[in-house]
C-alpha cells in the first residue's frame, strides 16, 4: 500500500461546508437555463407548490415551480407532458440534492392556451356541462331577445339588421360587455349572471367577431363556461368565424357559425312563417274536407243496412210481453215458496217463545241505556269546554279586539287593499287608517323598509 504523502496540505470539509461549497458554484455557474424534458411524480401539495421529476432517456431531475410563479400557467402540467422551462439550478442542502427552481412553462410542441382549451374541455365535458339532454330548445317565436356582445363594431349591427328583416318588431336589448381583454370575461359573467336575477328575455345571444385563439380567450373561461350552463333561459354562442371552436360554443345550448347565423338562427323569416302557415290551413280544409265526405259515405252506406225501427219496436214489444210473462209466472212461484218458509218459522217461533228472556234483556237494556246517557252527557260537557275554549280564542283573534289594543289596519283609500309592506305604496299617497273607533285618512310622507328595527 503506498503511504499518504504528508507534505501536500489537504483541506478537511464538513459536511455543510462542502455542500455549501457545491451550492455556491452551481449557482454561479448555472443563474439563468432553459431546460426540457418529461413531466413525471408530479404533485401539489396543500402548500400550492409544483413538485416534480424532469426526465430524458438517460438522466432526471427534481424540478420545483412554487405557488407564485406557478399561479400565472394557463395550463396544468401532467404526468408526461413535454415541456420547456426557464429556471435557475441550486442544491438542497438538507438531503444534499440538487434541483431545477423553474420560472416559467410551456408545453413542447403546442401553446400554453391551447392545452389549457383541451384540459378545460375535458374537465367540463365529464361533468357533463356539454350533454345534449341539458340543453334548452329555442323558442319559435322569442318576445324578447338580449345580445351580449361589444356596443361597437359591425357584429351587434350585422344582427339586429338581420333579426329585423327576418322579423320586424321584435324586441331586442343589446347588453354591453367587453369581448377581448383582462376584464371580458368577468364582464361577461356579470351580463348572464344580470339575466338571471332579472329575468324578462326568452333567448340571448353571445356574440363576438373572428380573432386568433388569444382574442377568444374570455370565451375559453371556466367562470363564463359556468355561468353559460347556470342561464335559465336558452343562449346561442356565436363566437368567431365558422372554423372557430370555443368552450362557450360547446356549453351553449347553440351554436351558430357567426354572429349573423346565430341572427337567423333566432327568429324564423315572417314572410316565409306565413306563407307555411297559409300552406297548412290550405291542406287542413283540404282533409278535412276528406273526413266529412268519407263521413257522408258511410253513413249513407249505414243507413242502407238498417231496418225499419216501426217494426224493430214491434218485435221489441213482443220479446218485452214474453218476458213479462215469464217474470210473473217466476215471482209466483217465487212468493209461494217464500210464504212456505215463513209459515213454517211461525209455527217454530210459537213453539219457542222469548218471554223467557224478557224480563233479563229488559235488564240489559236498561243497563245500555244507562251507560249511553252517561257517555252522552260527559261527550256534552266536553263540548261545551271544548266550544268555550275556541270561543275564547275567537274573541281574541276578532279584529276590533285587536283595535281595541291599541293596533290600526292601513289600506289604500280607492282599491280598499290592506297594506302590510311600505314598498307597496307611495310618497304621497292617500291611505285610510282604521282604528277601534273611527278612522283616520293620511298622506304617506316618507317610509321606512324595515319595521323590526323601529318595534
Amino acid at each position: 500500500m503506498k503511504p499518504i504523502d504528508t507534505s501536500i496540505k489537504h483541506t478537511l470539509y464538513t459536511i455543510t461546508q462542502l455542500t455549501a461549497e457545491v451550492k455556491t458554484l452551481l449557482e454561479e455557474s448555472f443563474p439563468i437555463i432553459w431546460i426540457t424534458g418529461e413531466i413525471s411524480n408530479f404533485s401539489r401539495p396543500a402548500s400550492g407548490h409544483f413538485y416534480f421529476t424532469l426526465k430524458d432517456k438517460h438522466a432526471q431531475i427534481r424540478g420545483v415551480m412554487f405557488k407564485g410563479q406557478n399561479k400565472r400557467l394557463l395550463f396544468e402540467p401532467e404526468n408526461g407532458m413535454q415541456i420547456t422551462g426557464l429556471g435557475r439550478l441550486s442544491v438542497y442542502e438538507p438531503r444534499g440534492t440538487y434541483q431545477i427552481i423553474l420560472e416559467h412553462l410551456d408545453p413542447k410542441g403546442v401553446g400554453a392556451l391551447q392545452v389549457a382549451f383541451d384540459q378545460l374541455k375535458t374537465k367540463l365535458a365529464q361533468e357533463g356541462l356539454f350533454d345534449d339532454a341539458i340543453k334548452k330548445p329555442l323558442p319559435l317565436l322569442p318576445q324578447k331577445i338580449s345580445i351580449i356582445t361589444s356596443p361597437t363594431g359591425a357584429v351587434v349591427h350585422d344582427i339586429i339588421q338581420i333579426i329585423y328583416r327576418r322579423f320586424p318588431n321584435v324586441h331586442l336589448e343589446v347588453i354591453p360587455v367587453s369581448v377581448q381583454g383582462n376584464r371580458a370575461a368577468g364582464d361577461i359573467v356579470d351580463a348572464l349572471s344580470m339575466l338571471n336575477s332579472r329575468g324578462g328575455s326568452d333567448v340571448a345571444i353571445l356574440a363576438r367577431g373572428g380573432g386568433s385563439l388569444e382574442d377568444l380567450q374570455p370565451f375559453n373561461s371556466e367562470n363564463v363556461a359556468r355561468a353559460i350552463y347556470s342561464l335559465a333561459i336558452p343562449i346561442i354562442s356565436a363566437v368567431g368565424h365558422e372554423t372557430d371552436f370555443t368552450i362557450s360554443d360547446f356549453v351553449a345550448d347553440s351554436r351558430a357559425s357567426t354572429p349573423s347565423a346565430a341572427a337567423e338562427l333566432v327568429v324564423p323569416n315572417r314572410h316565409h312563417l306565413k306563407k307555411t302557415c297559409n300552406t297548412l290551413t290550405l291542406q287542413l280544409k283540404n282533409n278535412m274536407a276528406q273526413v266529412l265526405n268519407q263521413a257522408r259515405f258511410l253513413l249513407e252506406r249505414v243507413s242502407g243496412q238498417m231496418t225499419d225501427p216501426i217494426k224493430k219496436i214491434q218485435d221489441l214489444r213482443l220479446k218485452s210481453d214474453d218476458l213479462l210473462t215469464k217474470l210473473i209466472l217466476l215471482f209466483s212461484q217465487e212468493s209461494q215458496k217464500n210464504q212456505t218458509h215463513l209459515r213454517r218459522l211461525r209455527e217454530k217461533l210459537s213453539s219457542e217463545s222469548p218471554l223467557r228472556t224478557l224480563s233479563e234483556s229488559k235488564l240489559i237494556l236498561k243497563q245500555n241505556y244507562d251507560n249511553i246517557f252517561k257517555s252522552f252527557k260527559n261527550y256534552i260537557n266536553s263540548q261545551e269546554y271544548e266550544t268555550q275554549k275556541l270561543h275564547a280564542r275567537l274573541r281574541a283573534l276578532d279584529p276590533a279586539s285587536i283595535l281595541k289594543r291599541g293596533y290600526s289596519i292601513t289600506r289604500t283609500i280607492h282599491e280598499q287593499k290592506v297594506v302590510s309592506e311600505a314598498e307597496t305604496v307611495s310618497i304621497g299617497e292617500g291611505l285610510e287608517v282604521l282604528l277601534a273607533k273611527g278612522s283616520l285618512f293620511c298622506i304617506v310622507e316618507g317610509k321606512t323598509p324595515d319595521v323590526k328595527k323601529n318595534i
